[in-house]
C-alpha cells in the first residue's frame, strides 16, 4: 500500500439511541446511530406492517386487484 492516502482507521466505540454499543472498526471515533439489531424490527421479531392511508386498497382498486 501506498503510505499517506489511507485514512487513518480506528477500533471505535457505537452507541445507539436504545442505549446499546459495542466497538466497531471505522475511519470515524465514538460513532452513534439510531437504530441497531437490538432494536430493529426485523432483528427482534417484532415487525408489524402499517398500511398508511389505504395504499393498499387503493393499489387494488387502480389496477382491479381482488
Amino acid at each position: 500500500m501506498k503510505k499517506n492516502i489511507h485514512p487513518p482507521y480506528f477500533r471505535t466505540k457505537l452507541t445507539c439511541a436504545c442505549g446499546e454499543s459495542f466497538e466497531v472498526g471505522s475511519t470515524r471515533e465514538n460513532l452513534r446511530v439510531e437504530i441497531c439489531s437490538k432494536c430493529h424490527p426485523f432483528f427482534t421479531g417484532k415487525q408489524k406492517f402499517i398500511d398508511t392511508g389505504g395504499r393498499v386498497e387503493r393499489f387494488k382498486r387502480k389496477y382491479g386487484l381482488k
